[in-house]
């Protein structure tokens, strides 16, 4: 369960409404990267998290705390659209708030929809979307997943931090810039304390006697005069196996030609007869090569092909 306190966890103070900003702002609230990804990636990380104690407790922890700053910048935009738009934009347009919005660049909706408050979107009223999320039930995939979400978050704030000359937008930002720093370190030490409690072979050697040998140790360059090999990330040892880095020209590694078979005729696709006529399919055939499938498999298992 959560527990709701009304003190906001920082204060949210601008010294005067500013709808154009509240437009930009919206980018931390509902963006890609933003608060209220962060918030829902950690919770469903931490609920589906089946490692109880200090890992689970970490993870809900941080997560319950982005619930609170979407509070905060929902707050935020609420105050900043305080009797937005502008007193000059709304003497020009007196007797149309809609229209005086547009005219001072304020995001509409906030004066049609909401009534000048915030909503789930991103800056140009792209609706939040939960497949920004990532949370595969793998700590280490999602820990390494939440360093690069916290530096997103942490870099749009820092942007959004330049478009403004408020002190109390500011200072706000400054609490925001901080928690991401110390988030992302967080993780980092996160995924420190997962491969010293052995938490790592899941993903690490996963399936490694069935990984292809060369691939997995050799930068493959596609550059004409590249100088990729310059990096440590083109020489040396890797950072799994230990093996020696190779590197080399890109080049085919079989002689598979990128060609797809005829079409179905029913589905009408472009095609100039060059592969004979298509197989025409339907939902009978589909169950039928489902079965074959099944049985091929089957048949692998008790004999021991494949």
């Amino acid at each position: 369960m959560f527990r709701h306190s009304k003190e906001l966890q920082f204060e949210v103070r601008p010294e005067r409404p500013d709808a154009l900003f509240a437009a930009k702002l919206q980018e931390l609230v509902g963006g890609q990267f933003g608060e209220m990804t962060v918030m829902m990636q950690y919770l469903w990380q931490g609920w589906n998290c089946r490692v109880p104690g200090k890992y689970k407790d970490m993870i809900l922890d941080i997560g319950t705390e982005e619930i609170g700053h979407v509070e905060m910048l929902v707050t935020m935009m609420a105050r900043l659209l305080e009797g937005a738009p502008s007193e000059t934009q709304a003497q020009a347009a007196a007797a149309n708030p809609a229209l005086a919005a547009v005219l001072g660049g304020q995001n509409v909706q906030h004066a049609i929809v909401t009534g000048g408050a915030a909503m789930p979107t991103n800056s140009q009223g792209v609706p939040w979307n939960g497949g920004y999320i990532v949370a595969s039930g793998n700590l280490l995939a999602d820990f390494r997943s939440n360093v690069a979400a916290e530096a997103q978050s942490r870099l749009q704030t820092a942007r959004v931090f330049q478009m403004t000359d408020d002190p109390g937008v500011k200072e706000t930002l400054r609490f925001n810039l901080a928690r991401d720093t110390f988030h992302q370190q967080q993780w980092l030490l996160g995924i420190e304390q997962l491969i010293e409690d052995g938490f790592t072979d899941g993903i690490e050697d996963s399936l490694a006697d069935e990984e292809k040998t060369e691939p997995g140790r050799t930068f493959y360059s596609f550059h004409e005069g590249s100088t990729a090999h310059e990096g440590r990330w083109a020489q040396g040892t890797t950072m799994i196996g230990n093996h020696e880095i190779a590197f080399e020209e890109g080049r085919p590694l079989s002689d598979d030609v990128q060609e797809v078979p005829a079409p179905d005729p029913l589905l009408f696709a472009t095609y100039d007869g060059s592969k004979g006529p298509g197989k025409p399919g339907d939902g009978t055939g589909a169950m039928v090569q489902g079965a074959e499938n099944l049985l091929h498999k089957a048949k692998e298992k008790l004999t021991g092909e494949g």
